[in-house]
């Protein structure tokens, strides 16, 4: 198999192909990633970061990621600790950074940033997430915890949860499940839906998508719940957002009796009780680990 992505920008310019051919990379990255084995695959190689906006574990995992193969990498975790203070515009940074560094990561509050980027730079660009847009490589390692979890992708019957209109990370998701067999459902408030454009592709996609308000609805039949946070500071009226407030926090007691492993991007703040942490279904901070290789399997992809 080759991989055919120059830049990994959005998870809709990959095919279903460059998708498996990431994962299968990555299980041979997971010994690197735990310490088990060592690699110098990218010996002498420098991965320029760039976050505008503020992040862990997506910059700790590209870190890491980039480490564990042996490079090294240069940036800054905060656009107040770069030029960005003195009015250098994104375009003169990301050229000067381009010119330092055999790839760039970078991860901005405007969507559509990370392409506009990748025309203007010779060197191979991550987007590690562009407003509420696209974050691509989040979507690989949830890909990969599911079939690393669950032994497969198709056939999967998967509930995203809370926060469907804002959330990156459930937008990159739902395009790529729709390249694999799978049934989707889509929990939220009416004032968080999915995007209607987002759901149009789907269907033309072939996916059977299911909406629905309440959760319980779902638990029966879910293999993977894919919990977001609900976001108070999007609500216009604060009434209507106490109207639905922790009606979607994930319990121990809610999943008595489901097998339903739960997902979550992080930072989770109260949609997932603690009480879940220790139990066979909380696979959250097990998904974060996962971020390491996968992401080391893309840039041993891109780097050349």
């Amino acid at each position: 198999m080759a991989f055919n992505q120059k830049d990994i920008i959005s998870i809709r310019d990959f095919d279903k192909k460059d998708i498996e051919y990431i994962l299968k990379l990555a299980k041979e990255m997971e010994p690197i990633a735990r310490s088990e084995k060592k690699s110098d695959a990218l010996s002498g190689k420098l991965l320029g970061m760039l976050f505008y906006e503020p992040s862990t574990r997506t910059r700790l995992s590209f870190e890491a990621a980039m480490k564990r193969l042996g490079g090294s990498t240069i940036g800054f975790a905060e656009a107040g600790t770069s030029s960005a203070t003195k009015g250098e515009n994104l375009t003169d940074t990301v050229r000067i950074v381009g010119e330092y560094s055999d790839a760039l990561v970078i991860r901005h509050n405007m969507e559509g940033t990370a392409r506009f980027v990748a025309n203007i730079v010779d060197v191979p660009v991550i987007n590690a997430g562009d407003g509420a847009g696209q974050h691509p490589t989040q979507t690989m390692l949830d890909l990969y915890t599911m079939k690393r979890i669950l032994g497969r992708i198709d056939d999967l019957r998967i509930a995203l949860v809370g926060d469907l209109k804002y959330g990156r990370t459930v937008h990159s998701l739902a395009y790529a499940l729709a390249k694999f067999d799978v049934d989707v459902s889509f929990v939220s408030p009416k004032e968080l839906k999915m995007p209607r454009e987002i759901l149009h592709d789907l269907s033309k996609s072939g996916v059977d998508v299911y909406e629905t308000e309440n959760i319980h609805e779902v638990l029966d039949k879910t293999d993977v719940l894919y919990v977001t946070r609900i976001q108070k500071e999007r609500f216009p009226d604060p009434a209507e957002y106490l109207k639905i407030k922790g009606a979607y926090t994930i319990t121990s007691k809610l999943l008595e009796g489901s097998d339903a492993i739960v997902m979550h991007p992080l930072p989770r703040i109260d949609e997932i009780s603690h009480d879940v942490d220790n139990t066979p279904q909380g696979r959250y901070f097990e998904q974060a680990f996962y971020g390491v290789p996968v992401r080391m399997a893309l840039l041993k992809s891109v780097i050349k």
